[in-house]
């Protein structure tokens, strides 16, 4: 899932077919599934909103302290003073005795009797237990009764004081609770939920543990959660995965803009294909054919020929391929370099290495608790790396993996499992789990990718692997325009699709290279997941366009 082509192999297109049918009746069953609740639902809000209409409204003195707020109130009629707000993740031990006014989601609510009633708000994967007790002048028995009937994930503002309890909560992160003196609903989710975040949060460790038990809990899969993503990703998992997500660009762009990189935008409507083959998505443009670009490739290369020098650009990235694996989507965010090259293809290679290592560092460094979060849910093993990014050639891996028993065709590309077993050997031989290998065969490359000077049967490429997963594909370009057409031509490219690509190198172009990245593949194999989809927001995949 990287800015250079990916050849589907034998075990590849296995993997497409088996699962491509259960996935299709999945899908079918899913949606009927998706429409019988909907239904559901209406009724339910149908029903509530008519038993709300019907009820007499109790005569309550203390009535202004709770309630609905009025759509009226929330249409900025009011500038507010945002320091008067205090974040759910703030909320500790030194603010004892502080009144606060904290909003976040109802998650759970528990009546004790009339007169107590328990909160669980949570913002932004952090929940504090806030405690609504009948009180004479300041919380009435109404008022708990409309914190125990507030529905989950009902949008809710709480003003209280903060208090230190003497034995630990179970089941927040945050070790204080509120004493509500006031509560206001903001907004009213449904009565009853696709999904509940209490299962979506669930690891299987969990529902495995309960089932030995005897108790059968709930488990959500893949379908239902994607169906449902705008509740999924509410789980505290989610909320790290993609805060993880975030800082992986974050890294990517202040690492580069420090080695004097230009950031880029490139287009995605684009005339012919930018990689060659047939796995575009085609489309109309005023009458001309066009696709949507499978890499920023041509055109990065084509800032490098305007002297631009070093350029990245994070952008989508469109592949039309029919992989049904757990590592490949039809739309990803693609982290893109290309820069001059002064002696040596390394050059690159140099890049990638201090980038990713740098990257990795600050992850574990500024990013523990989202990590912790992800690890509750997927538990996983903190990724091993080497000061210095190990670099081996092609040779030596396929090398290796004979002398493993696996045979390798050596002007050949390597399979899924080839990848993963020479990572195994790899972290065996090394003690690492990243890694660069390189010099790889020409025909497995682009038509871009420059010989090796030595032996044109190789070239001046590399793949990096994260886990035994390839999540980088660079090389040195080929920059001379002869060299590039019949290039092109080899790889069955009509040339007149990109003649403005070609032409671009007849009028001085330097010697130069770069590598695409998947953000997608790097944070799922950073944090050890098994699906792509987990780390995509709104995965696009060949069965899924929505949400």
């Amino acid at each position: 899932m990287s800015s250079e082509s990916e050849i589907p192999t034998p075990d590849q297109e296995g993997e497409d077919e088996s699962s491509k049918s259960a996935s299709k009746k999945a899908s079918k069953k899913e949606a009927a599934k998706q429409e019988k609740l909907r239904r559901r639902q209406e009724a339910a809000l149908a029903a509530a909103a008519a038993a709300a209409t019907s009820l007499s409204i109790e005569e309550d003195p203390l009535a202004a302290n709770y309630g609905n707020i009025p759509l009226l109130d929330l249409q900025s009629k009011v500038e507010a003073d945002l320091k008067a707000w205090t974040k759910v993740g703030d909320l500790t031990h030194e603010l004892k005795g502080k009144e606060v006014l904290i909003r976040g989601r109802a998650q759970t609510m528990r009546a004790v009797g009339k007169n107590m009633a328990f909160i669980v708000v949570r913002e932004k994967g952090f929940t504090v237990q806030c405690v609504v007790t009948a009180q004479p002048d300041v919380v009435s028995k109404q008022m708990v009764k409309f914190a125990a009937g507030l529905s989950r994930e009902s949008i809710v503002d709480v003003h209280g004081v903060v208090s230190v309890p003497s034995i630990a909560i179970k089941g927040t992160t945050q070790q204080v609770e509120i004493q509500v003196s006031k509560l206001y609903c903001v907004d009213k989710a449904m009565p009853t939920l696709p999904i509940n975040i209490e299962d979506a949060s669930r690891s299987e460790k969990e529902i495995e543990e309960a089932l030995q038990a005897g108790e059968k809990l709930v488990r959500v899969n893949q379908d239902t959660r994607l169906n449902n993503r705008v509740l999924d990703i509410r789980t505290s998992a989610n909320q790290g995965i993609f805060r993880i997500q975030c800082q992986v660009c974050n890294i990517f762009r202040q690492f580069l803009l420090s080695e004097d990189f230009i950031e880029i935008h490139t287009p995605k409507l684009i005339a012919g294909s930018s990689e060659g083959g047939s796995a575009v998505f085609k489309l109309d443009y005023k009458g001309q054919p066009a696709c949507l670009a499978q890499s920023p490739q041509l055109h990065k290369q084509m800032a490098i020929c305007g002297d631009f020098g070093r350029v990245f650009e994070i952008g989508p990235v469109f592949r039309a391929e029919d992989s049904y694996t757990h590592r490949h989507l039809c739309e990803f965010t693609g982290l893109d370099i290309e820069l001059e090259i002064r002696q040596h293809y390394t050059e690159v290679m140099d890049i990638v290495d201090r980038l990713f290592v740098t990257m990795f560092d600050h992850l574990n460094n500024k990013c523990s608790k989202d990590l912790e979060a992800v690890g509750r849910q997927y538990p996983f093993e903190p990724l091993k790396y080497l000061r210095k990014t190990l670099r081996l050639k092609f040779e030596e891996g396929v090398q290796m993996l004979k002398e493993a028993g696996v045979e390798i065709d050596p002007y050949g590309d390597l399979n899924t499992e080839s990848e993963r077993k020479l990572g195994q050997l790899v972290l065996e031989k090394y003690g690492t789990e990243f890694y660069i290998l390189h010099r790889y065969p020409l025909a497995v490359r682009p038509f871009y990718t420059m010989p090796c000077y030595d032996d044109p049967k190789y070239s001046n490429s590399f793949d990096v692997f994260i886990r035994g997963e390839e999540i980088i594909s660079g090389a040195q370009r080929v920059h001379a325009p002869e060299l590039l057409a019949e290039r092109a031509q080899a790889c069955g490219i009509d040339v007149s699709t990109i003649s403005t690509y070609i032409d671009s190198f007849r009028y001085g172009a330097p010697p130069h290279g770069g590598f695409g990245v998947g953000l997608e593949r790097v944070v799922m194999l950073f944090c050890g997941l098994n699906n792509i989809r987990k780390t995509s927001l709104f995965p696009r995949d060949p069965l899924r366009i929505a949400p």
